[in-house]
């Protein structure tokens, strides 16, 4: 029996700077390649209020946002071999299409040194689905149609992905812990890990102690970084920073007349092993370059900037041995990769429950973005159950 369409609650971005509009909306069945789920939990991270603020230069409204999550594939559309109706999964917004039966996969995907599938990048970044370049979620009061965002609009109690962005997950894993491997914690795993390849013995600087901040120091902890400087304006951070890894906090504002990048020179002898922007400014992505160690340190922005936005930096900076790199998803082959993050959760070896710090009903979206503008949070986790 070919799946129905469904009508359920969504959280809809209407405009931008506009509270989002708690309102019913029908959502197509899958087409070819693609695979709807039933969205159990959802987080709140940056990125989804990045885009709500109106700076991101690929916000369409209007649209379901929402990007970090996990749910219970409810329907396949034709084709789908890689996920079943009942799966367990992560939906995520970077795609990686290796590994699916008659999916020739893509040369990102099959580069070692890249992450950055483009399967479906065309049209995700225009907020419609590959099978026929439309929306699958229309508004219920007038059939308006509602865009997709990041391929994923996990603000909706269902929703509708390409195969190629769905991580079948262990079962028994809580989905209200490990919706948070869908975006910043593994991010700043992986830009650890896979981008800078920090190793023991290493200093680190962290500027950012939001989630994605966190994670890299907890996992710059777990490769036996020396030192690790975390670096915030709200001292208020410092004491969760510690806890998970860090050796040192520095308040920039504790050096009103001194550039905070020459401060950290000065505390580790010529500049850290590897820096990580996680904040996305580009006055601190320069600082975090140019607190780099000559010769060899390296700075990964993780941050995404407003549109428009660009970087500077001296010449000299990089001709005398600075490396400046990114990093997406840090580095993870999501569909691939993520149920081994999942994996190692239930080992019990990561502190991905600490990065909860509460929890709430989806029809709370708001009051939850209200948290996180305030700085009062690391996650808020939504949960879409009556």
């Amino acid at each position: 029996m070919s799946p129905s369409e469904i009508t359920c609650k969504a959280a809809l971005a209407t405009a931008p700077n506009v509270p989002l509009e708690i309102c019913d909306v029908i959502v197509s069945p899958p087409q070819k390649g693609e695979v709807r789920i039933k969205i159990t939990h959802t987080a709140l991270c940056h990125t989804d209020s990045y885009t709500l603020s109106g700076q991101d230069p690929e916000g369409l409204f209007p649209a379901i946002l929402g990007h970090e999550a996990a749910g219970i594939v409810e329907s396949v559309g034709e084709g789908v071999t890689s996920c079943k109706v009942g799966d367990s999964v992560i939906p995520c917004y970077q795609a990686c299409c290796l590994n699916i039966e008659n999916v020739q996969p893509c040369k990102f995907c099959v580069h070692p040194k890249t992450n950055l599938c483009q399967a479906v990048r065309q049209w995700t970044g225009c907020g419609i689905m590959k099978a026929d370049e439309k929306t699958r979620f229309r508004k219920a009061s007038d059939d308006t149609p509602i865009f997709h965002f990041m391929g994923t609009s996990t603000f909706s109690e269902y929703t509708v992905v390409h195969e190629v962005a769905v991580a079948v997950v262990n079962p028994k894993a809580p989905r209200e812990k490990t919706c948070l491997l869908g975006c910043g914690v593994s991010t700043g795993w992986g830009a650890v890990y896979n981008t800078a390849k920090v190793e023991k013995g290493n200093t680190v600087a962290v500027f950012g102690l939001g989630a994605v901040g966190l994670a890299v120091i907890e996992a710059s902890r777990e490769v036996g970084a020396s030192r690790i400087l975390a670096i915030d304006t709200n001292p208020e951070k410092f004491e969760v920073a510690k806890k998970f890894g860090a050796t040192e906090c520095v308040n920039p504002k504790d050096f009103a007349n001194e550039k905070i990048q020459d401060v950290i020179v000065k505390m580790t002898d010529g500049g850290v092993d590897f820096s990580f922007e996680c904040i996305g400014n580009v006055d601190v992505m320069r600082a975090a370059l140019e607190c780099a160690h000559k010769g060899w340190g390296e700075s990964v922005i993780i941050g995404v900037a407003a549109g428009g936005k660009e970087i500077a930096t001296r010449p000299f900076q990089l001709v005398t041995g600075r490396v400046w790199r990114g990093t997406a998803f840090g580095g993870y082959k999501s569909r691939v990769e993520v149920p081994k993050l999942v994996e190692k959760y239930l080992a019990g070896k990561t502190m991905l429950d600490e990065y909860v710090t509460h929890q709430m009903k989806f029809e709370q979206i708001n009051d939850a973005f209200d948290l996180l503008h305030a700085g009062k949070c690391l996650r808020v986790v939504l949960s879409m159950d009556e």
